[in-house]
């Protein structure tokens, strides 16, 4: 979480599960039109009728990560509930570019609009007093004008997760896997929830050393950021040489940095080589199958993104919008874990998974959001 900033209210936001969304989504900017109601218990209840926008951060929309989660989430609420939705890409990663998509959303009758990332807090903050009648929903963020001091007005809501208990969880599951070798880590930008997840990786493996009986190990020298969540072939590299020195599996939170990893264990795995990687934000077993159905994705630690545009997209129709606050997805309310099917795990893994999930639900265990004396 992002300091400085603090958290106003922690909500159990509902949680539906995703099955399956329109495999015809919005390409380029394109959109899906309709107005209706909202289904609820099998009756039909008056719904607000809103255009639905996006705009991408760094990356595309099927990215696999932020952008993705993000646009699932909304196409989902709104094939539901019949809303007429749309994502604009901006031409770069600017505040600039940025408030000009949301702008052109704005004038397009786009009222209700949801970004996903904390590059764009500056730009909602200038947004949610320039256009009073639209609502916003910054995912992993929370507005300011520069000087990290959180303004959240009543047409924004603020969502962060707790990235260092999905994490967590996906340290204990690679550690009672694997059971011993080296464990790396791959992250994008060091920014407060990458690092969570390092922090919580760690201390999950740490957990398992200690209570499990377990022998994984995590060098200085395979804890890595990047720099950027893009390159790719940086990723590759860095995997690479992770490999190399004598990793059996590194923890890649990285978007498009960690699509290389991912790439080169691939490379790996077809060569007959033991090469794992755990995915990020979202179930990322599909991106790593590299031969019939086998992946090299381990497990992966998930924010649960597509449920939170989902839910407030659907707080909006109901009348409910949570204006003004910022709000956790955590263990508490299912907003993070690990995915509920894990090929590459045992059934004694996931058994042992399920019952820190619980311990931490429970407030037994407490995943530390800082560094303290782990590494980086």
């Amino acid at each position: 979480m992002k300091k400085g900033v603090t958290v106003l209210t922690s909500v159990a936001l509902s949680i539906a599960l995703l099955a399956g969304c329109a495999s015809t989504a919005d390409k380029g900017g394109g959109t899906g039109t309709g107005a209706g109601t909202a289904n609820s218990g099998g009756a039909a209840t008056p719904a607000k009728t809103f255009k639905v926008g996006m705009v991408t951060d760094a990356g595309t929309i099927d990215d696999k990560s932020f952008n993705q989660g993000t646009w699932e989430g909304i196409l989902k609420a709104a094939d539901e509930l019949k809303l007429e939705k749309k994502y604009l890409k901006p031409t770069g990663t600017t505040e600039a570019d940025y408030t000009k998509e949301i702008g052109n959303l704005y004038d397009a009758g786009f009222k209700f609009i949801v970004t996903p990332g904390f590059k764009f807090e500056t730009s909602i903050f200038k947004a949610q007093d320039k256009y009073k009648d639209a609502k916003f929903v910054l995912i992993d963020g929370s507005p300011h004008a520069g000087d990290n001091k959180p303004v959240v007005k009543e047409n924004t809501v603020s969502i962060f997760f707790a990235e260092h208990e999905a994490g967590f969880l996906a340290g204990v599951a690679t550690a009672v896997q694997l059971k011993e070798g080296q464990a790396g880590f791959i992250g994008g930008m060091s920014i407060p929830p990458v690092q969570k997840f390092n922090w919580g990786f760690q201390q999950g493996v740490n957990y398992a050393n200690e209570k499990l009986g377990t022998k994984l190990t995590i060098k200085q020298e395979n804890v890595i950021y990047q720099g950027s969540f893009d390159n790719v072939a940086a990723g590759g590299q860095l995997a690479a040489q992770m490999f190399d020195r004598g990793v059996n599996v590194i923890f890649a939170a990285a978007g498009g940095v960690g699509v290389g990893a991912i790439n080169e264990a691939k490379t790996r795995a077809n060569a007959g080589k033991t090469a794992w990687i755990v995915g990020v934000d979202v179930d990322q077993y599909k991106d790593g199958v590299y031969s019939g159905d086998k992946s090299v994705i381990l497990t992966s630690a998930m924010k649960k993104i597509d449920h939170a545009a989902y839910d407030m997209v659907k707080a909006e129709a109901e009348g409910k919008f949570p204006g003004g606050k910022t709000l956790t997805m955590d263990s508490k309310n299912d907003g993070v874990g690990i995915p509920d099917k894990n090929p590459n795990l045992s059934d004694d893994t996931v058994k042992k998974v399920a019952d820190v999930a619980a311990k931490i639900k429970s407030g037994e265990i407490k995943v530390a959001a800082e560094q303290g004396s782990l590494i980086k």
